[in-house]
């Protein structure tokens, strides 16, 4: 059982989830063909790009609108229909928005932008005030972090350059830098973050301190005042701590992160469902390794709000059950603080779920309780548990485990049940 105890309770990284597509620069109507491509030609006609490829006079647009705002507050862009002097920041998020969708739809013009430069001039256009640029910046980003190449040949340009600490700064300003701005650059840090084994960058700019105080802010907010769309940023922001914690040897000691995560919980539970199981994996990496956090959910009382999420759906209930074990593995003393609650009760239902994954991770929450504290199986058999478990005997994934709780619950009063022979045997 020890093998299989570790192997639920590992830190688990989150996968990346896809949010690539198409989208258009936030203000109203788009530009006409005839705009668009005037622009793209007069900047080729300049010597500036590659003729016939418009990714490149789009790069080239951009760099020169990102110097602008240093210098004022319009620029006099040649490119413009009738000679007209157009706004560096509309000409900007157009450029933007336009490389975003072109990097979605196509490889090649992904391959084609790297090496004419599209890092650098991302890195020049994350310094703009504006936060319709700001956004335009971490909606290309996100796309080109997404694609299947990422790992390989985009992220590692990435981290050579200033994107990622501005990045981190922008995140964490909290709402300063816009709402949309902030989620779009929390879900590149994640990209980053998932898709690579050693963060020792994000890690050396303090990445984890920082989005766990950004969480604290944002959780204070909830109560009273939280801005729309604030679900959206909570989000990728829990994301990222979670896979930075499943990093070897990283740890966030804080316990105020707890609260936060419940509060997170409490406030969003019925509208925005999804951040229950976001929240739960956070916890599992926090708790998996770490005594601190372990006695903290303890100590904050925090367990009964912790099992009434027990039924809350089939994912949550595996989480549930993987930090309720976490804390369990921890000896007795955690197991009394486990048993004071109605637990034994509350797991008897669970046994009789469909899904094997959860029934199995109950059972070796049984398993742990009895191992530390005997008289828990006592407790379990006079609650009809043992007719619980005798239905798994047929069940190949679940009989051994099943068996052997049947074997403990069996015992007489007073004889040392396999569980303790097993832990006499492991110290």
């Amino acid at each position: 059982m020890g093998s299989r105890r570790a192997q639920l309770r590992s830190k688990v990284p989150f996968e990346c989830s896809t949010q690539a597509g198409s989208r258009r620069p936030r203000g109203g109507s788009d530009p006409s063909f005839s705009q668009i491509e005037k622009i793209l030609t007069e900047a080729d006609g300049a010597g500036n790009g590659v003729a016939g490829e418009p990714s490149s006079s789009i790069c080239v647009c951009s760099t020169k609108a990102s110097s602008c705002p240093a210098q004022g507050s319009v620029w006099g862009f040649a490119g413009c229909p009738g000679g007209h002097s157009c706004s560096a920041v509309l000409l900007q998020e157009l450029c933007l928005y336009t490389l975003g969708n072109l990097v979605v739809e196509s490889e090649a013009v992904r391959k084609q932008l790297l090496p004419q430069g599209i890092i650098p001039v991302l890195a020049s256009c994350i310094q703009s005030p504006h936060e319709a640029v700001l956004e335009g910046v971490g909606y290309v980003l996100s796309q080109l972090l997404q694609a299947k190449e990422a790992p390989t040949e985009i992220i590692p340009l990435v981290l050579d350059s200033a994107l990622p600490q501005h990045m981190l700064q922008l995140v964490c300003s909290g709402l300063k830098a816009g709402m949309g701005a902030a989620v779009e650059f929390a879900w590149c840090l994640h990209y980053i973050i998932c898709r690579q084994e050693d963060n020792v960058l994000l890690l050396g700019l303090g990445a984890v301190p920082a989005l766990t105080s950004l969480l604290l802010d944002l959780a204070s907010q909830i109560p009273q005042d939280a801005p729309e769309g604030l679900e959206l940023l909570v989000c990728p922001v829990l994301r990222c701590l979670s896979n930075l914690l499943a990093q070897p040897a990283c740890q966030g000691q804080d316990g105020r992160l707890l609260v936060a995560l419940f509060l997170i919980l409490q406030c969003f539970l019925q509208q925005h469902p999804f951040l229950v199981q976001e929240c739960l994996w956070l916890l599992n990496n926090l708790t998996a390794d770490d005594p601190f956090f372990c006695s903290a959910l303890l100590c904050l009382d925090l367990l009964p709000a912790l099992l009434q999420l027990l039924t809350c759906s089939q994912m949550a209930t595996v989480l549930v059950l993987t930090v309720l074990c976490n804390v369990a593995e921890k000896g007795q003393l955690q197991c009394q603080r486990l048993l004071q609650q109605p637990l034994l009760a509350q797991l008897l239902p669970l046994l009789t779920l469909p899904d094997p994954e959860a029934v199995g991770q109950c059972l070796e929450l049984l398993h742990l309780l009895f191992l530390h504290c005997p008289e828990a199986a006592a407790d379990f058999t006079r609650q009809g548990g043992h007719q619980a478990l005798e239905q798994h005997q047929s069940t190949p994934e679940l009989q051994e485990r099943a068996q052997a709780l049947l074997d403990v619950v069996r015992q007489p009063p007073g004889a040392p049940s396999a569980c303790q022979v097993t832990l006499a045997a492991s110290s």
